[in-house]
């Protein structure tokens, strides 16, 4: 995304017109940094340790923006599915923000803010017995896993933080 330019005393006594950028790294020391499309430093742009705390992991099942997701071993290999409180060590390590097809890689957070949830109250969030979803509700049948995945600030916003699992009895 081409950004705004500006106009860089070149040392000499005069002036060279610069981009604003949105790529880090070498070769771009010295420019001004050009915010995202949200308005903020590309993550690019941070250094190591800043920034979301991601990892790619491959999906084994479609995934919906906004799911939470379990991690589990597939002979060896990580794999990504959708976390369910319907079934013990299907508990929530983190969440997606855009739909993967089965066999493609997911970016899974594993805190932050979710805004791809919708018709939440403000107040604690659980995993639910929907596939990849979140309630206010915690689940109460037998065998249903507890554990509360966050906050909710807003109807479409969950502050993303996996709590202890408890399977009810």
């Amino acid at each position: 995304m081409a950004g705004e330019k500006f106009l860089k005393h070149n040392g000499s006594g005069g002036f060279t017109e610069t981009e604003a950028t949105q790529a880090g790294g070498a070769g771009n020391e010295d420019k001004i940094p050009a915010l995202d499309a949200a308005g903020r430093l590309p993550v690019s742009m941070m250094p190591t340790g800043i920034g979301a705390d991601t990892q790619t992991i491959e999906a084994s099942e479609n995934l919906s923006a906004g799911d939470k997701v379990n991690i589990w071993n597939d002979g060896g290999t990580p794999k990504v599915r959708k976390a369910d409180a319907t079934t013990a060590g299907k508990e929530a390590h983190g969440f997606v923000i855009a739909a993967v097809t089965s066999g493609n890689n997911a970016t899974v957070y594993f805190e932050g803010n979710n805004e791809q949830v919708s018709g939440l109250t403000a107040g604690p969030v659980y995993l639910a017995t929907t596939a990849g979803g979140v309630t206010n509700t915690p689940p109460s049948a037998s065998g249903n896993v507890v554990q509360r995945v966050g906050f909710a600030t807003a109807a479409g916003s969950v502050n993303f933080d996996a709590g202890p699992v408890v399977v009810l009895a």
